[in-house]
């Protein structure tokens, strides 16, 4: 019977020793060490985004930059690398003949001084978007392909962002499956939508989402319209009924943006041309500078019209219809 009594003992023992260990640790049991999460990679820059541009650019001006010297044909190069990334004729020619004028040392400050005159012809723009009617009225015109109806949703779910309430008008009546593209980016973005029927009067839809917008207290209606080709002047005479209905209810047009493909190059300011004409471009939005090397037409359109690039967009995410700016675009085409 002596053994089970030691047993006993030591089971007792090996018991009060084990909360003793347990106290003088804090009562905490023993944990892992967790796993560190990677943070998602930022998103891409602007650099990034007009890379093929750059990367043209960088192609020819860095066989340039190499040479000994700066002679005439020196100069007529860097003049003829920035007119094939679309930049322009005419802003190309400025540009470089404002920095042969300062008698740069080197490439390097040849490079820092042509960003400067490109930023420089870009600089007194006004780009704000105008929302300052009640409720304010942006007319959204473009040719098919151009990217026209996801610029719509983009910009919609900035001004939500905003807090702009905003009210989408589908007055692309000529294309069935057109109301119904709007409609399904008008649910994923969370606003609401005024539709005719298919082949229904555009003016008319307009003239309803109007009204529907100041009825339902909307502060921003941005009215779609059909992707009209440029050259066809039926087309763009109804165009210009829509816009009249929408001046003459609204008292006027807050803003008329012109979506353009930017990698239709210098096909896009005869676009921009006739738009105006027809309707009254405000502000252009060109899209797609992502995917060409003709990233410089942005320069080129504000140029030859005076009309300012308010957003260029450079990919598929809302985020990436963004505001443009002078400094980063050339900074994003010429790496400074």
């Amino acid at each position: 019977m002596e053994w089970i009594y030691v047993v006993v003992a030591l089971v007792v023992v090996g018991l009060v020793a084990f909360w003793l260990l347990r106290a003088r640790s804090g009562g905490a049991s023993p944990t892992a060490t967790p796993t560190p999460v990677a943070a998602p990679p930022a998103p891409a820059g602007l650099r990034d985004r007009l890379a093929k541009t750059r990367r043209a650019l960088a192609d020819r001006l860095g066989g340039v930059f190499n040479r000994s010297g700066f002679d005439v044909d020196f100069w007529s190069d860097i003049e003829d690398s920035l007119v094939a990334a679309d930049v322009g004729v005419g802003a190309a020619g400025r540009a470089v003949e404002a920095v042969r004028n300062q008698n740069p040392e080197n490439p390097g400050a040849v490079r820092s001084l042509l960003a400067g005159e490109l930023v420089a012809q870009l600089a007194d723009a006004d780009r704000h978007l105008e929302v300052s009617g009640s409720p304010s009225v942006v007319l959204v015109v473009g040719v098919n392909g151009s990217g026209k109806t996801t610029t719509i949703a983009k910009l919609a779910q900035q001004l939500k962002t905003e807090s702009r309430p905003v009210l989408l008008g589908a007055a692309d009546t000529f294309r069935a499956a057109a109301a119904d593209q709007l409609k399904t980016w008008a649910g994923r973005v969370g606003v609401d939508i005024v539709a005719g029927e298919s082949g229904a009067d555009p003016a008319s839809v307009a003239y309803d989402s109007f009204h529907a917008a100041k009825a339902r207290g909307a502060g921003v209606l941005i009215v779609d319209t059909a992707g009209r080709l440029h050259s066809k002047s039926n087309l763009m005479d109804e165009l210009g009924k829509v816009a009249r209905v929408l001046r003459r209810e609204a008292g006027d047009i807050d803003e008329v943006l012109l979506v353009l493909d930017g990698t239709t190059g210098q096909n896009a300011i005869e676009q921009a041309r006739v738009f105006t004409e027809a309707v009254g471009v405000t502000g252009i939005v060109l899209t797609k500078l992502d995917g060409t090397a003709r990233g410089g037409v942005a320069i080129a359109v504000e140029q030859e019209l005076e009309i300012p690039v308010k957003y260029i967009g450079v990919g598929e995410a809302v985020e990436d219809l963004i505001p443009f700016d002078p400094e980063s675009f050339v900074d994003a085409l010429l790496g400074t």
